[in-house]
């Protein structure tokens, strides 16, 4: 039976007997006396994703979370505690070999918990480039890896699909960013409390929280792969939330309404979150601009570098706020990328502040790499939105091809 798709509070028999969103409220409570989360959307969407991760053989998508926060101790590797003993199954993959990580997912996968997800994906993460294709292609059910594998050295196809959570410090790379509900972590305010986490106490707790859910929810996949949730999002938004909103809808009660606020809210945030980013890699990319018509100077004058931002017509600097970008503007906007001017002493012997490019060198490399001759793979946002409509889509079976890509039953190609 397809729910009522109108996110109100009565979903008919889904969430008749209440069980359901009385454990979900028990288990949102649980997760707020250890973790301070940014909002109240925030903690929802926590909660739900735990509980999704009890259905995940039902599901189509595995949403990832990513907890991510500005510095160390904002929480990050505490909520991946919580976590740990509340989700399906957990997996702890920072010092986990790909290929055990490879081996373990089936149709029944763990879910992974990732921390320090950002030593991942950084630029001298060359060893883990496998882990690194896995958390990426593992958000869709049937998009394997292929590995040679066997004595006999056989084309072999490990499923990837599984729900994944991963902290770190700064924004994780867009193809993540984009398949996940974002934890923007914070530090907790001088008023905020929590109740320490302790095994002997903590753990027992939650343990019993997650083996009433699994109770509640196991029997509930084959409704579960059966729905078809109206969503307040769209596109790949709508793939990651919609295990979310399922679960919700599942529940009733109150949790179908606020769940489709928070996947409103928090998508919302997101888009401003992503202008911003544009905004700061475009002021990037026109100081290393810059920087090369003036032959690459070791350092520049704030002033100057303000000047030559202005006069370019084409840029957004000179509209930038009341009066246009100024000093204070500029250091705000690239604090982020721990770049600051400081006090440097010029030639003529005069001292004023200045930035030094060496600063912007893995800035530059990370934000607005150079472009060299290559073939891109074509983006997936670049395909025109489709609206399907139809009936719910069957359970999943969780076969995988049989042949290697390009064959008659490889993956089909991108478009």
């Amino acid at each position: 039976m397809v729910p009522d798709q109108s996110g109100s509070a009565d979903h008919g028999p889904l969430g008749a007997a209440g069980v359901g969103a009385a454990l979900l409220d028990e288990l949102r409570a649980a997760i707020g006396r250890y973790v301070v989360l940014p909002s109240q959307e925030a903690l929802t969407a926590v909660t739900l994703w735990v509980a999704a991760s009890h259905i995940q053989p039902a599901l189509q998508h595995a949403p990832r979370l990513a907890v991510v926060g500005p510095t160390k101790g904002c929480g990050k590797s505490r909520l991946l505690d919580v976590l740990h003993e509340t989700v399906h199954q957990p997996m702890m993959t920072v010092n986990t070999s790909p290929a055990v990580v490879f081996r373990v997912i089936g149709k029944n996968p763990p879910t992974l918990l990732v921390d320090e997800a950002d030593t991942i994906f950084g630029p001298k993460a060359g060893e883990k480039e496998d882990l690194r294709g896995l958390l990426n292609a593992g958000h869709q059910r049937n998009r394997p890896a292929w590995r040679i594998s066997g004595p006999e050295h056989k084309p072999t196809a490990f499923p990837t699909f599984a729900m994944a959570a991963l902290a770190g410090i700064g924004d994780l790379p867009d193809t993540i960013m984009d398949r996940a509900v974002v934890i923007r972590m914070q530090k907790r305010k001088p008023g905020e409390r929590i109740i320490p986490f302790r095994s002997r106490y903590s753990v027992p707790e939650l343990n019993a929280l997650r083996d009433r859910l699994a109770a509640w929810l196991i029997p509930l996949r084959g409704t579960a792969a059966g729905l078809v949730p109206m969503m307040p999002v769209e596109d790949r938004a709508a793939d990651t939330w919609e295990p979310l909103v399922i679960v919700a809808d599942l529940a009733g009660g109150h949790w179908p309404a606020s769940a489709r606020a928070a996947c409103s809210a928090m998508a919302r945030n997101e888009v401003v979150q992503d202008e911003q980013t544009t905004l700061k890699t475009r002021l990037l990319r026109d100081i290393r601009i810059v920087f090369a018509q003036a032959g690459d100077p070791e350092t520049l004058r704030t002033h100057d570098l303000l000047a030559a931002l202005l006069q370019d017509a084409e840029a957004p600097w000179a509209e930038y706020g009341t009066k246009g970008l100024n000093a204070y503007h500029l250091a705000n906007l690239l604090r982020g990328f721990a770049i600051s001017p400081a006090n440097h002493r010029f030639e003529d012997g005069k001292q004023a502040k200045a930035y030094v490019r060496n600063q912007f060198l893995d800035a530059w490399s990370r934000y607005c790499p150079v472009s060299t001759p290559a073939t891109h793979p074509p983006r997936y946002e670049d395909a025109p939105a489709r609206v399907v409509r139809g009936r719910p889509p069957a359970p999943p079976s969780g076969t995988l091809p049989v042949a290697p890509p390009g064959g008659a039953t490889g993956l089909p190609r991108a478009r």
